[in-house]
């Protein structure tokens, strides 16, 4: 009988844990990804989302309000302020808009003064004032010149910024884990970055790739062993920037290419082309508009090695296929698009 009455409470004990953990614990399903079919059917060209992270990337990729249009009368910027070397051709009004908007994009707690000399604005002795002039030539380039990535969207300031001085998705030239001893050669990997999605690939994909131009394809057309004379340092290289475009857009490989052929332009979907665009133009940022501003960088905001910081994928993009969700700031903010003085 105590046996049988001892099992009873067991049963009734394991009964009363197994509800009690159903009310606590019953709405706590993880809720699944979502796929969506994006290529030919059969594939596996889908794009995967997450519902657990998406609210996080919607909260970043918010867009700001945008001043009240100006007055495009009256008097140039140029005519009446000393120094204005860029949008000098906007209306007083339309100019004092656009350094405002600025402003909040870039150093909304440090204000005007983080690129001005409070005593005369139109020196050009702070450092920040001569580097924000050439993103300003820079950011009218991008929109007139390289439609083929960023569209008729375009970029603005805000793009990459997002409210901070400094973007929060940049690189440095990346010197690596100091070695261990007894560990040997780590050949630049064999240890986790999150450059590559925390892979042992190579950790700096960025110098070879969007500075350097070196051959980013890999992959032959014809049989081995005459066919590919790539190395696997290259493919390693290669994969490494891949990883990055993946994580930065918030995408898998399929977003670009076709799995039945990954080398083939003619079945890859038209983001492929897009990407191509998007590798040679931030070459030409990291290249022709930020490296050499190099001597107007003091010694605190160089790299380890030296170098000043540039841009990848992420930069503008920051988890996201279309960097803000697509949202066309530039339509508000013209002067942007277009070089000029």
């Amino acid at each position: 009988m105590k046996i049988g009455f001892a099992i009873t409470v067991v049963l009734v004990v394991v009964l009363v844990v197994f509800n009690v953990a159903g009310v606590f614990l019953g709405d706590w399903d993880r809720t699944p990804v979502v796929a969506s079919q994006q290529g030919y059917r059969g594939l596996g060209m889908e794009v995967v989302s997450n519902p657990r992270t998406n609210a996080a990337l919607r909260r970043l990729n918010v867009v700001p309000e945008p001043y009240p249009p100006a007055d495009p009368g009256g008097p140039r910027a140029s005519q009446i302020y000393e120094n204005v070397q860029v949008l000098g051709d906007l209306s007083e009004e339309e100019f004092t808009r656009l350094m405002s908007a600025i402003t909040d994009w870039v150093s909304p707690e440090e204000g005007c003064l983080y690129c001005h000399n409070d005593e005369n604005l139109a020196d050009d002795d702070v450092y920040t004032k001569v580097v924000a002039r050439r993103m300003l030539q820079m950011t009218q380039h991008l929109n007139s010149q390289w439609q083929d990535h960023v569209g008729t969207t375009g970029v603005t300031c805000y793009t990459c910024h997002r409210g901070r001085p400094v973007p929060a998705e940049v690189w440095f030239k990346d010197p690596g884990p100091r070695q261990a001893v007894g560990i040997g050669n780590r050949a630049e990997q064999n240890a986790p970055a999150d450059s590559v999605a925390l892979s042992s690939l190579p950790y700096d994909p960025f110098s070879p790739f969007l500075s350097d131009a070196r051959e980013i394809r890999v992959a032959s057309t014809v049989a081995l062993p005459s066919g590919n004379r790539r190395s696997i340092k290259q493919t390693e290289w290669t994969y490494g920037l891949m990883m990055h475009f993946s994580q930065s857009l918030g995408v898998n490989c399929t977003y670009c290419h076709n799995t039945r052929s990954f080398f083939s332009w003619d079945a890859s979907p038209p983001q492929r082309s897009v990407a191509w665009h998007g590798i040679r133009m931030a070459r030409d940022v990291n290249v022709n508009y930020i490296e050499p501003l190099k001597p107007s960088f003091p010694e605190h905001r160089l790299g380890p090695l030296g170098d000043v910081l540039k841009v990848n994928c992420a930069t503008c993009h920051q988890g996201v296929n279309k960097p803000l969700y697509g949202a066309n700031m530039l339509q508000d903010y013209p002067s942007l698009a277009r070089s000029g003085p």
